[in-house]
């Protein structure tokens, strides 16, 4: 599960930085100041995340269990909140109306922080284990 949740990890975070610089440079004359704004924050939760992946997945007192929840957490959660961003923030180029699945933005943003509780009550769990 760690070379899963590692490589998870990477792949996040390559493309968050392949799509920070196509939103900072490709999209930069082509939608609003508030719609690259959007995008940025899509691609800073994306960042985050990547980065909290490539943390579980290499901290050994992480719980499998827990590990392999937050990584289908993080996976959806990114694809939810971050993905439909994007979307949300190129609106006006594309001939597809994002605003009909903004729904699962929030929903996206909720599997997100369920992962990181998750991986607090493991922390809270290793705590009490000691006292």
């Amino acid at each position: 599960m760690n070379k899963k949740i590692l490589v998870l990890g990477s792949l996040l975070g390559i493309t968050g930085i392949v799509l920070g610089a196509f939103g900072a440079h490709g999209l930069k004359t082509l939608i609003s100041i508030e719609s690259q704004q959007t995008f940025e924050t899509g691609v800073r939760y994306q960042m985050y995340h990547a980065l909290f992946l490539l943390f579980v997945g290499g901290f050994s007192a992480i719980l499998e269990k827990t590990k392999r929840a937050v990584f289908y957490l993080v996976l959806c959660g990114v694809l939810f909140f971050s993905g439909s961003i994007y979307g949300l923030a190129i609106n006006d180029i594309t001939s597809f109306d994002f605003k009909i699945i903004g729904f699962i933005t929030p929903i996206g943003g909720l599997l997100l922080i369920i992962a990181w509780v998750l991986v607090l009550m493991n922390f809270l769990k290793i705590d009490h284990d000691k006292s």
